[in-house]
């Protein structure tokens, strides 16, 4: 381990296409559940996409009184909920002082719904008929200060948005915090609610996305059949904790955050770098910092969202990190193929499944992996989950911009 403050994560909290709590997603991922269906939030009838992985059945007034509602974006209630969550999953509210709690809590793209809704408005009635809360409710940060006025939270409350590796950057983020003695407790996660007529659109037309109309066909990391991702919504929140300050309140321990490697390809603003540079340099920082051992059993959470180049790119990271022995040794996933992809909150709800493969000794699957890439060459665990005893877990995320993220887990 390196020096520094020990990182350990002592509570759980999601809302995704899977389920509404943490518990309840992780058990569908193990199940292989796919959440993947028709769009459900507007008319797809002009659009080539019709596919997402949707939040089904949530209720944000479980956790948002109604003036709260109706300020607040979707993908703000996502984050609140997660967060809500996490905190009385780990009892740390209360024995921590407020100045040195905190919160990083990661969006890709923030309150677009919102954006949409008010900018309708000001075509069709005018400028006076935009709501005074427009920007409170459309900014990237507002997730983190909801939560962080909520749970008293006055150390830095702050976003991390770098795309699709936002989630993950924040727990990075937040990790680096405690480590070097910023904080004792922080609320770290990621949310998304990009299922708008515009995203959509834009990601179409961009050809990200999968225009396959059969749910069991369209997310396909891996497999040669693959032609781009299932977007997808919801958050996930981690409660990071400094070590000695959760054994001193026998907190319940989920596992240890050991390493973090951020990195940019410096290369293109939506395309990976041809030789996997940046992805390459992120994984090995995180492994150097768990102290990663030829030893180790490894499961690597892909970011696999299924778009060709993605997935041949992030293979060629990880064999290049690992070495190819170890690569081929190692327990790979793409849990998208379940999820979609669900931008910025994608790195936070990935991080929550390393912690829990680590605890319970599960892999879970890449589903609908029936024609694997022979470029994609590693053991992608398809269609059921495994029983292992991985020693070390990787979660990768790769964003727009050239945006790179690993982070590392370890049993406590």
């Amino acid at each position: 381990m390196a020096e520094g403050r020990r990182v350990v994560i002592t509570g759980l909290g999601a809302v995704t296409p899977l389920g509404n709590t943490a518990a309840e997603t992780w058990q569908a991922m193990k199940n292989g559940k796919n959440g993947i269906g028709p769009i459900t939030r507007f008319d797809t009838k002009d659009f080539k996409a019709k596919l997402a992985a949707e939040v089904k059945d949530f209720d944000p007034s479980a956790y948002l009184e109604v003036n709260e509602l109706l300020r607040t974006d979707r993908y703000t209630q996502f984050a609140v909920a997660a967060a809500q969550q996490a905190v009385d999953q780990s009892g740390v509210e209360g024995t921590v002082d407020p100045c040195r709690f905190a919160v990083v809590f990661g969006t890709g793209i923030g309150g677009i719904s919102t954006f949409e809704t008010e900018y309708g408005k000001l075509l069709s009635r005018g400028p006076r008929r935009v709501s005074p809360l427009f920007v409170p409710m459309m900014i990237a940060n507002m997730a983190a200060g909801m939560i962080a006025i909520r749970h008293n939270c006055q150390g830095s409350a702050m976003p991390a948005v770098t795309a699709c590796a936002s989630g993950s950057h924040a727990i990075g983020e937040a990790m680096r915090m405690i480590r070097h003695g910023y904080a004792d407790a922080v609320i770290a996660g990621g949310a998304e609610a990009a299922i708008t007529p515009s995203a959509v659109a834009g990601f179409v037309n961009m050809q990200a996305l999968s225009v396959s109309q059969d749910p069991e066909q369209a997310s396909l990391p891996f497999d040669r059949r693959r032609g781009g991702f299932v977007i997808g919504e919801g958050a996930a929140a981690l409660i990071l904790e400094e070590y000695g300050h959760a054994l001193a309140r026998n907190a319940v321990i989920y596992g240890e955050l050991c390493g973090y490697g951020s990195s940019c390809d410096a290369y293109h603003i939506t395309a990976p770098h041809p030789e996997a540079r940046g992805g390459i340099q992120a994984m090995k920082q995180a492994m150097e910092e768990a102290c990663y051992t030829a030893s180790d059993a490894v499961y690597v959470n892909a970011h696999g969202t299924g778009t060709p180049m993605n997935d041949l790119v992030e293979t060629m990271a990880i064999k290049a990190a690992m070495g190819e022995a170890a690569a081929r040794r190692a327990w790979v996933s793409s849990t998208k193929s379940m999820t979609g992809h669900m931008l910025g909150a994608a790195g936070a709800v990935e991080a929550l499944a390393c912690i829990l493969a680590l605890k319970e000794g599960v892999i879970p699957p890449t589903i609908h992996l029936q024609e694997q890439d022979e470029a994609c060459d590693l053991n992608c665990t398809p269609n059921q989950a495994v029983r292992a005893e991985p020693t070390l877990a990787l979660s990768n995320s790769l964003g727009f911009g050239g945006h790179n993220a690993c982070l590392a887990f370890r049993k406590v």
